[in-house]
Order: structure tokens, then C-alpha cells, then sequence
């Protein structure tokens, strides 16, 4: 094994979109539960909003964040389930440059360790758009904890060995600035 200096932290900047027809600032505990532990790990809130389980005003809140370079990461919660209103993987995948199958994957055996087979009706999803990570997480607070502490606390953390998402972040506009010829 090679012994590296130890790594500082990097604080991202990150927003947060909770996707629902009922919820408030004052009542959403999903959103709430990924501002809370995003903050204790040392990230900035970089915004908070909810909006409906509309696919254009999702895309548009989404759009708005991945064109803005201070952000670097986008979670959403809510709207990955299969109800006629689950429309949150739709209204975000498109924007995708770069889907992230794996975040997907390891988010339904972090899962299925909790409920089971019930893990086969969330439909949360990941990818890079504009050189920002984004990901869909259901609209439970059990499952933003999962995703967090599970996946997103160690992948947005830069001393996470042997790979983060944190150390490729300066490099996921490559195919942006690359010249023609």
C-alpha cells in the first residue's frame, strides 16, 4: 500500500430541490434531513427550494442550478416512485451528459438492507449535467439518510480513499473544452 500525506477536506456547495404537491419549508423533513447532514459533514447549502411534481418546473429548478458554476452538486428528494406524480427521473435524466448507473445500484442494496424488496419502487438515479453532480433520492427521510451516510457523506468527501468524486469535480467539463481539430 502507498502512504499518502493526508488529504484536507473540500467544502462543495451543494442544493438541495425537494420535489412535492404538499410539502413546505416548515414541513419538509426529507429536504431538511440532507441540509442538516450536508452542513454537519462541512458543505455549504448553496439554496433549498421545493416545487411541484411538474416535469418542466423540476427541469427548470435543475437547469437553473447546474448553470450556476458556485454550485457544484444537486440532490433532489421526492418524485422517483411509479404514481402518475413520480415524474422527478424523467424531468432530470435528459439534462444527464453522464449517467451514473452505479449510484443507483448501490443505493438499492443500501436499501434493501432496510425494507427489503420494498427497494424496487424507488427509481433514484444519478448523473453528471454541466459539470454537476446530480442526484435523485426518494422523498423519505429514511432514504435521503440512506443515500447520505451510505454513498454521498464518503463520495463528496475529498479525503475518501481510494477514489471520490470530489478529486475528478475540475475535470468533468473536459469534453466542454476540448478544441475541434
Amino acid at each position: 500500500m502507498i502512504d499518502t500525506p493526508a488529504r484536507q477536506f473540500i467544502p462543495l456547495s451543494i442544493a438541495v430541490l425537494t420535489v412535492s404537491d404538499t410539502r413546505t419549508l416548515d414541513d419538509d423533513k426529507s429536504g431538511q434531513t440532507l441540509a442538516d447532514r450536508l452542513t454537519k459533514a462541512g458543505h455549504r447549502l448553496a439554496d433549498r427550494a421545493i416545487v411541484t411534481d411538474d416535469i418542466e418546473t423540476i427541469r427548470a429548478k435543475v437547469r437553473c442550478w447546474i448553470d450556476d458554476d458556485t454550485i457544484d452538486v444537486v440532490l433532489t428528494t421526492g418524485g422517483t416512485g411509479f404514481t402518475g406524480r413520480d415524474v422527478t427521473p424523467e424531468a432530470v435524466e435528459p439534462l444527464f451528459e453522464k449517467r451514473m448507473d452505479g449510484f443507483g445500484q448501490v443505493f438499492q442494496m443500501i436499501s434493501f438492507q432496510k425494507i427489503g424488496t420494498s427497494t424496487i419502487q424507488s427509481r433514484a438515479t444519478g448523473g453528471v449535467a454541466n459539470a454537476t453532480y446530480v442526484f435523485c433520492l426518494p422523498g423519505s427521510p429514511g432514504a435521503c439518510k440512506d443515500a447520505w451516510d451510505g454513498i454521498l457523506e464518503q463520495q463528496l468527501d475529498y479525503r475518501h480513499m481510494p477514489c471520490n468524486f470530489v478529486e475528478i469535480l475540475p475535470r468533468l467539463d473536459e469534453h466542454l473544452r476540448r478544441t475541434k481539430g
